[in-house]
This record gives structure tokens, sequence and C-alpha cells, in this order.
């Protein structure tokens, strides 16, 4: 019998989050994260099969080699091991894979080179994403290690949604245009919202909003995508908890010659000092939140300008789609936030959209309808899995190459 487990690893700068699955039933085996790696104090935090206990480790752990050992250490006390023969694969999420990676793929050297080139247009990321690769490899080179992009789904979009207005020459040599990022989760909340409704993929239109720290929207059209909020970097769109989304390009310039601020020091505002945090000091919606009712101006202006943006997205993707079947509400906030969802489409009525008071209050962890029994476009919470796409995405090459 062919191995059916697949690890999935998803490195940060100082992080390593995993999951094990089986792919026979999709059945998560363990699950866990790594945090503060390099750190005086990093701290382990392991899950294994639902109704074991969790278990915690508080040590140094000095590089992501000496994390994954660690991990490797915690699985094969539940006797899962890195060395098992029914591991079939490693998956690996990398946030950017340019033009050239359109699909899962299997790393060797040169698409490893590949990533490496595009650390420049994702400097907080692919380095991270790298090192979990590597280290995997070191661990265990007789497996396959494959990579899949975050910008992969949106590779779809038409020229004329994935370039930018400015000299076509300059674009290409410096490869600038839309990539798009949370591509794994847009795939798999379109793909989860089509079953919501009855449907296959390719007879529904999307727009799904993935709302976290990080947030984009994406207009998906017969499970392809064809328009989303996020560029060549993970700055453009949407508010964010800590990115401004959109900005006049204009204001880079004024900052630099009037507020004599350096590149680098604007790059540090946009992406960790603006967005919700840099218009009322909180980037947690929860908190957020909770000021409003308290009458919190700062926080209310906070609130109103990121559903204002979210507005004018839902609206652009509703033209840009022609006819919208649903909208998927994911991710941290979009699952979480009955609030966000409520204000998101009020007023929107005549584009057949509301949300029902009761069921919007309710919680779960399933896909669900939100909307009135007969609204025209159907309003879905539909929590996302990154890890199950990354592994579904894996172990579907590693079969199909055998």
């Amino acid at each position: 019998m062919s191995p059916t487990r697949v690890l999935v690893l998803n490195s940060g700068s100082s992080s390593l989050k995993y999951q094990l699955l089986d792919m026979r039933d999709r059945a998560r085996l363990a699950t866990g994260l790594v945090e503060r790696i390099g750190e005086r104090t990093s701290r382990l935090r392991h899950t294994p099969r639902s109704g074991g206990t969790v278990r915690e480790r508080t040590e140094p752990i000095a590089d992501h080699a000496a994390a994954l050992k660690t991990v490797a250490e915690e699985l094969a006390a539940d006797g899962l091991g890195l060395d098992s023969p029914e591991l079939a694969a490693i998956g690996h999420r990398v946030v950017h894979g340019g033009k050239l990676f359109t699909e899962p793929t299997v790393v060797d050297d040169a698409v490893l080179a590949e990533i490496e080139r595009l650390i420049p247009v994702a400097p907080l990321h692919n380095p991270a994403n790298l090192t979990g690769i590597r280290t995997a490899r070191a661990l265990r080179p007789d497996l396959p290690q494959v990579a899949v992009f975050d910008t992969a789904f949106h590779t779809t979009m038409p020229e004329s949604a994935a370039r930018y207005a400015i000299d076509v020459r300059t674009a290409d040599e410096h490869r600038i245009r839309r990539y798009g990022f949370h591509g794994t989760s847009h795939a798999y909340v379109s793909r989860a919202t089509a079953r919501l409704l009855g449907k296959a993929p390719e007879d529904v239109n999307v727009i799904v909003l993935h709302l976290g720290n990080g947030a984009s929207a994406s207009a998906v059209r017969g499970g392809r995508c064809v328009d989303t909020s996020m560029g060549l970097t993970p700055l453009e769109g949407l508010v964010m908890g800590t990115r401004s989304g959109d900005i006049d390009p204009a204001v880079i310039f004024h900052l630099a010659r009037v507020g004599k601020m350096s590149i680098d020091e604007i790059d540090t505002l946009l992406n960790k000092r603006s967005g919700l945090v840099g218009l009322c000091g909180d980037n947690d919606m929860r908190e957020i939140r909770r000021r409003v009712d308290e009458g919190d101006e700062a926080a209310t202006l906070a609130f109103e300008i990121y559903i204002h943006r979210l507005k004018k997205y839902i609206g652009a993707y509703y033209a840009v789609l022609g006819t919208v079947d649903a909208i998927a509400f994911t991710a941290g906030v979009g699952e979480n936030a009955a609030p966000v969802r409520a204000a998101a489409v009020a007023g929107l009525e005549t584009l057949g959209l509301a949300v029902d008071d009761a069921l919007n209050t309710v919680r779960g962890d399933a896909p669900r309808l939100i909307s009135p029994a007969d609204a025209r476009v159907k309003v879905a919470v539909v929590p996302t899995d990154e890890e199950l796409e990354i592994a579904t995405q894996t172990y579907a090459l590693v079969e199909n190459s055998n």
C-alpha cells in the first residue's frame, strides 16, 4: 500500500507551524506550533490526534533545524516519526512563487534558487519558507518536498487585472505585476463555498474575503481567480492589522522629500505601523469592537475606514464578475467578527446582499450561510483550512507522479 501521510510545514521567521494528515480520510494525526525560535525561551505546543493530551515544551530552540528535530521527537512519541514509511511527502507553504510557479512543485535545487530570487518581493516570508524546506530536505533527503505557493491560485488572472499601468519594459525587467497572496485560502474557500451551495466550482462566481491580521479579497469566476486585492507584495488592498493597504504612491515621495524619511522607514511605516494599529493603536478586532461599543472615537473611525474599504472591494468585484452567487467570509476576523460581516454588506440590499442577524451571530466550525433564505446572493462564513489545502495539493502531485 502506498504511503498516505503528508506533513505540512509553514515556516515563519521565528516560528514553525505544522500538521500531519492522513490523506485517506483527511484525518489530522497531529498539529503544533513552535514559537520564538532563536530566542532564549522558545515554546512548542503539540496537539496529537483529537482527544489526546496537549503537550508543551519551553526550552531554547536555536534555529529551524533544531525546531524541526524537536517536532520530530514529539511526533515519534505518538508513533508518528518522520522516519515512518507511511509518510508520502512534506508540503511547504511558500508565499511568493512569481509568474513561474503556477501549481504545486516538487522542490529541487533549481526550484530553491528561483524561490531565493524572489526574496526581494517577499523579504519577510520567502527566506523563512526556504529555511523550512532546506531543513526538511536535510532531515529526509529521500522524501519528496513539495512547495505550494500562495500566489499560484492568482496566476489565472487576465493581464488586464495583473498588470500595473506603468512602463512595460520597466515592469518586465523588475517583474512588477499583481501576484496576489493567501492563494491557498482563496482556493480552498471558493471551492468549499460552491459545495455549500450544492454546485460545482465551475458553476459558481464567488467573492472571497480573507480577513485576518493580513487581509485580501478575490473575485473567483467558475473556480478561477480573475482579480485579487494584494499586488506585487501583501501591502496592497484592504486595510489590515498593521498594513495600510491601498495608498496614493505619491505619499511615499512626499514622506521622503518633505518628511525626510528613508525608504526603510517608510517601508516600516506602511507595513508595521499603519492599518488598524496606525489608526487607533490596536490591531485586534475584538479589542477595537470593545472600544467602539464604549464610544471610543479613534476605534470607531478605524472600524469605519476598515469597512469602507471592504465595501469598495465588494462593489468592485461584483462589477468585475457581473453576476455573483456568494460572498464568503473567512480567516480570523471573517470567521469570528459578526459586526464586520454585518457592516460590510449593510446598505447593499439592491445588490442582493443581506445577512440574517440571528444566523450571523451563530458561531461554529462548519461552513454556513448567514443570509436570509430568499437572498439573491448568498453570504457565507467558510472557515479556511490552508494546511488541508496544502496537504491535498501535495498528495495529489506525489500520487500522480508515481
